[in-house]
């Protein structure tokens, strides 16, 4: 579920204080970790850190979180957390924190990419500030040891073979699983969003907030929700940018497996850009949507049978490439120029197809032990039967070739190892009506009917803005005024709209 890459390895691409909320499905009891009634959470130590691109005032400090929460005096894992202060003491009304997408994107990255756009739209309301989670960027990492090979987006993503078998798949999952079991040590099996909602009220209590409010992005919507079943009276007001659908008994496995309708339904905004004679030669690919997609489908099988040399003499473009070129291209219409050059290069017989450089090399091995420990340690059920997966890979790559077969492959959730694995959280209507949901009708990642069963879930909590255009991430991202407009005035004012509503893409 942002930052786009990271955020999808698994998925698409997705939260302890002194009170427990009612509602939670956490079992109660011993087994789940709570922070000790009264524990003072640690000063932070700010210091100047602006960042090309960034704020001049930004400041960045460490804040020191249990590593295990039912060990609160045990060994500690460091959060790297960044802020923004408000100039103007008098307009200052509190703390926006921006809980960042993945698992595995940085949220000081996010403050620094995104202050200068928030500011605009809140003013001095807010200090804004951020975070790593545990296993990010400036924060204590976990690492599994995998190979090279094991570590290219195509092979992380775990698409299925050419021919649509799963026997690589199902091994290299168990190989993974294997290494992250052996290397990852009591940092990988720390990853999960519950630790990182308890993080969060950490950092609450360090900056010396009563409550937060928050604006969260993707796959952390889902933790922030996690953090306002557990946490409800310390949320101020909280802001959901593109929800997947929060079902606690399936939580990434169900993000996953919405990616193929997901995708089926965002394409033909990019079939459309592509068939638009406004394109000319050199970018249209057929003279209508339905041509377009055939163009697409047939080439991502005659890659298949026939990978492509490309720029880079020792890469070629397989089908599976192709495949995740186009999710990737799929989450911001800016990147359709991109795909369209690249399928052009690649169906014609003297094009030369240059590879996204994020497809050219390997992942950080953190990078990829974040993002599937995260997924893999939320959920304990994920199906174990090789061959059950692949008899839904064979329906789901009939059904949906442009995915072909992803959302339903095996990962090394199947074969993962952790036995301090908690029950996932249940989201429940119970809770301050202090939630606004913002969500683009097509999304390729976090899909609207995904978000519908958020909005669902939340009840009376909150309310949903649906913006009628296509791509992932809607505020001070897209441009769209209205939605920006609706969830400023939220921010700024606490006025929602009284019920669901709609606007124009």
């Amino acid at each position: 579920m942002a930052t786009h890459y990271k955020a999808a390895a698994l998925t698409l691409s997705v939260v302890t204080g002194v009170t427990t909320l009612t509602g939670a499905t956490g079992v109660a009891g011993a087994s789940t970790p709570r922070a000790p009634v009264g524990a003072a959470a640690p000063a932070l130590a700010w210091k100047a850190c602006a960042q090309p691109g960034g704020p001049a005032t930004q400041e960045c400090a460490t804040l020191e979180v249990p590593l295990d929460y039912r060990d609160p005096d045990g060994p500690k894992a460091s959060v790297a957390v960044s802020r923004v202060r408000s100039e103007d003491p008098g307009e200052r009304r509190g703390t926006l924190l921006i809980v960042p997408g993945g698992p595995g994107s940085s949220g000081v990255q996010r403050l620094t990419q995104k202050a200068a756009a928030l500011r605009q739209q809140v003013g001095d309301a807010y200090d804004l500030v951020s975070l790593d989670p545990r296993g990010v960027g400036g924060s204590t990492k976990a690492e599994c040891g995998l190979p090279d090979a094991d570590r290219y987006l195509t092979s992380v993503r775990f698409w299925p073979g050419a021919d649509g078998s799963i026997k690589e798949s199902a091994e290299r999952s168990a190989r993974t699983a294997e290494l992250c079991a052996r290397n990852g040590g009591a940092v990988l099996r720390s990853l999960s969003s519950a630790n990182e909602a308890r993080d969060i009220d950490r950092l609450r209590q360090a900056l010396g907030e009563r409550k937060l409010s928050i604006w969260s992005i993707s796959y952390g919507t889902y933790v922030t929700a996690v953090y306002a079943q557990k946490f409800p009276h310390r949320t101020d007001r909280v802001v959901l940018d593109s929800s997947g659908d929060p079902d606690h008994r399936r939580v990434a496995r169900g993000w996953l497996a919405n990616m193929s309708r997901a995708v089926d339904e965002r394409f033909p905004d990019f079939a459309a850009w592509a068939s638009d004679p406004a394109r000319g030669s050199t970018l249209r690919l057929g003279e209508s949507p339905e041509e377009v997609r055939k163009l697409v489908v047939d080439l991502m099988a005659r890659l298949d049978r026939q990978p492509k040399p490309t720029a880079d003499p020792k890469l070629e473009l397989t089908g599976n490439g192709l495949r995740q070129s186009v999710l990737d291209a799929l989450y911001d219409d800016a990147r359709f120029e991109g795909l369209a050059k690249l399928i052009k290069a690649a169906h014609e017989p003297a094009g030369v197809p240059v590879l996204d450089p994020v497809q050219t090399k390997p992942l950080p091995d953190a990078d990829v032990a974040v993002s599937i420990g995260v997924v893999c340690n939320d959920v304990s059920n994920w199906p174990e039967s090789v061959a059950g997966y692949e008899r839904a890979v064979a329906v789901d790559r009939a059904r949906h070739p442009l995915t072909g077969g992803l959302p339903q492959n095996i990962t090394p959730c199947a074969f993962w190892k952790n036995d301090q694995r908690e029950e996932p959280t249940r989201i429940t209507s119970d809770g301050p009506s202090n939630i606004l949901m913002i969500q683009n009708r097509r999304d390729p990642a976090t899909p609207h009917f995904g978000a519908l069963e958020m909005r669902r879930a939340l009840g009376d909590r909150a309310r949903m803005v649906t913006v009628e255009k296509g791509g992932h991430a809607v505020y001070v991202g897209t441009g769209n005024a209205c939605g920006d407009r609706t969830v400023t005035e939220f921010l700024t004012t606490g006025k929602r709209p009284a019920r669901d509503v709609s606007c124009p893409g």
